[in-house]
């Protein structure tokens, strides 16, 4: 059994976290960390999670998480984690970081978008956790910078396009829409019901800081440099992301070519789904699980496709997708306490 500890167990993505690996085959849960809830038992902070859990939140000591943990998450905010990873890797333990700082190689664009870089050192060694495309790195990884929600949704439809040169790079906008809970759990006065409810907004448009980390990634698939605009929108449901891409062709292509590139692209990757006739991909679809739905309409007057995608935020865009990285960084099957996660009830 892989030991596994959480820290920063109770926000929205780590309470995620201890819903899957509850359940996981392969794992045991040995150790969870709160600042706010040391000292009480995970089941009161979360009801749901009665009978599925008796662990107790613990506050963080770095010597006892490395002496029950075999494999570290951090779901922390940006900042928190670079001061406390290096030391974790330097005893042998394997990380998957859900914040942004070791998302990046270019410390230079981290900086820009964040703030000034403690551990970059460890830049060069991190590999970024968007699976389906960095397999084979992430089966050979000690750290893991697990992908934005926003990124994921954005990056899983465009890579295939993109490294095949069937896309204008230059002309990539990308509208995404979010659930409330990608805000995370503290309290916020954009977030409370009443100004979240009826409500449908645009939010840190062309700055939020998820584009420069897309444009990194992105640049790095099409061998050249990649910019684009990305407009992120706050929806009133609690969970589910949905993005809408649009993108001119480079050349004359049919649908069945868009069609063959994308799925011959994830053939070989179980949770990927490639949305079939005509149809589009729907949040409700992938609401509690690791899946990301893609779906695809050409444009043929304007010479111009637009790709959507649905993944659960709090899942493939968070928890799931580092499950997902830890499940390759320690040889298991890659779906192993996945594929039958979905929602529980929890209070969110």
């Amino acid at each position: 059994m892989i030991r596994v500890g959480i820290i920063g167990a109770t926000g929205y993505a780590g309470a995620e976290l201890v819903r899957i690996l509850s359940c996981h085959p392969g794992t045991e849960l040995t150790v969870i960390t709160s600042r706010q809830y040391a000292g009480k038992r995970f089941d009161r902070v979360y009801p749901a999670m009665a009978g599925m859990t008796d662990l107790s939140c613990e506050e963080f000591s770095l010597d006892t998480m490395c002496e029950k943990a075999d494999v570290v998450f951090t779901a922390l905010p940006h900042k928190v984690p670079m001061s406390i990873v290096p030391e974790f890797i330097i005893r042998g333990k394997k990380v998957v970081d859900l914040s942004a700082d070791f998302r990046f190689k270019d410390v230079v664009r981290y900086e820009k978008y964040y703030q000034p870089h403690t551990s970059k050192e460890l830049l060069k060694e991190s590999v970024y956790g968007l699976c389906e495309i960095y397999f084979d790195k992430i089966k050979n990884a000690s750290l893991v910078g697990n992908p934005g929600c926003y990124p994921t949704s954005v990056l899983l439809p465009l890579i295939p396009l993109v490294k095949e040169n069937f896309l204008d790079v230059n002309t990539i906008i990308a509208d995404s829409k979010s659930g409330v809970s990608g805000a995370g759990r503290s309290l916020s006065l954009g977030t409370h019901f009443c100004e979240a409810n009826e409500s449908f907004r645009a939010y840190k448009v062309a700055e939020h800081r998820h584009c420069p980390e897309m444009e990194e990634i992105l640049s790095a698939n099409a061998k050249k440099d990649v910019k684009i605009t990305f407009v992120p929108h706050l929806v009133p449901m609690t969970r589910g992301m949905l993005t809408t891409i649009y993108a001119s062709l480079m050349k004359h292509a049919s649908l069945k070519d868009i069609t063959d590139c994308i799925t011959s692209f994830y053939s070989e990757c179980p949770f990927i789904r490639i949305c079939p006739d005509n149809t589009l991909p729907d949040t409700l679809h992938v609401r509690g699980s690791n899946y990301c739905d893609i779906g695809f309409k050409l444009d043929e007057r304007n010479n111009r496709l637009i790709l959507i995608s649905a993944i659960d935020n709090l899942v493939k865009g968070a928890a799931g997708q580092a499950v997902q990285n830890m499940n390759i960084m320690f040889g298991l099957d890659e779906t192993a306490g996945l594929i039958n996660t979905s929602y529980s009830g929890m209070a969110l």
